[in-house]
């Protein structure tokens, strides 16, 4: 039976979030928790792939306890077991700590039954770096394979996964073994609605809870602040650019205008002379 966790971050929408001005940090109390994008798009190929070819989706996060609201959206998505670890000991970890922890997790789930396959989200929102999936890949010892937009075959009894991987210019399809570990991108697939069912097993379960001392052999000083060697010294919306000109009048005065632009920005269009 097939095994796929994916790893899941709660994250702040951004499209409504506002920076502090004092301190040039995100001010997180401006903004709704929502379940990250990426994550979204992650879970449900989990799903998708369950159906395809049997087994089951856990899901896996680390961070305050309102973050089992992300996790029971993605019970509706169609998950079927979450694992939220959560402690003070965690807090203010970056990518490095933060794939040390979830990498414990996905150990002890594992124990309970081998782990087949992960599927993290592209990158998070929030920080945009894309490197916590890696990181996991990399503690675990397994292929990472990254911008994943389409999974072509799973086949547990012989080991392998092959996919296709995002290019700018097209795409190339991977072969990998298994256990292996996809990133995806949001064309992978649609997120549609939950259905009703879904909704009501997501409202009445219980997420797994673990703190540190329910993992397993743990390094404290891999955890939180103190496993994390990377500082944000500090975050600034960027400056709005300027407007465009608006050409005013009838077409010939527009056109008269618009060649006056031309003519002051000529320098752009004139032919460098080679040296």
């Amino acid at each position: 039976m097939l095994h796929i966790v994916a790893c899941i971050k709660q994250v702040p929408d951004t499209k409504i979030i506002k920076m502090n001005p004092k301190t040039n940090t995100m001010d997180r109390r401006t903004a709704p928790a929502i379940l990250n994008p990426y994550d979204a798009h992650a879970v449900e190929e989990a799903v998708r792939l369950k159906n395809r070819y049997g087994g089951i989706v856990s899901v896996v996060t680390m961070g305050p306890p309102p973050a089992v609201t992300a996790i029971k959206k993605c019970i509706e998505i169609g998950a079927d077991e979450g694992y939220l670890i959560t402690d003070r000991r965690f807090a203010g970890a970056d990518t490095l700590a933060t794939s040390y922890a979830v990498t414990k997790a996905i150990e002890k789930i594992g124990k309970q039954q081998p782990v087949d396959l992960i599927i993290c989200g592209k990158m998070s929102i929030d920080g945009d770096t894309g490197q916590v999936g890696p990181g996991i890949a990399r503690r675990l010892d397994i292929p990472p394979l990254t911008s994943v937009n389409k999974v072509v075959e799973i086949n547990r009894e012989e080991g392998y996964a092959i996919v296709h991987r995002k290019l700018e210019d097209g795409y190339e399809v991977v072969r990998s073994t298994l256990p292996c570990l996809f990133s995806v991108e949001k064309t992978i697939n649609e997120v549609p609605y939950s259905p009703f069912p879904n909704m009501i097993k997501a409202a009445r379960y219980k997420p797994h809870i673990w703190s540190v001392d329910d993992l397993e052999e743990v390094d404290i000083k891999q955890l939180g602040l103190k496993g994390s060697p990377t500082i944000v010294s500090k975050v600034w919306a960027p400056q709005k650019p300027a407007g465009g000109m608006f050409l005013e009048g009838n077409p010939m005065a527009q056109v008269e205008q618009l060649l006056s632009v031309l003519f002051e920005k000529k320098e752009l269009f004139e032919a460098k002379e080679e040296n």
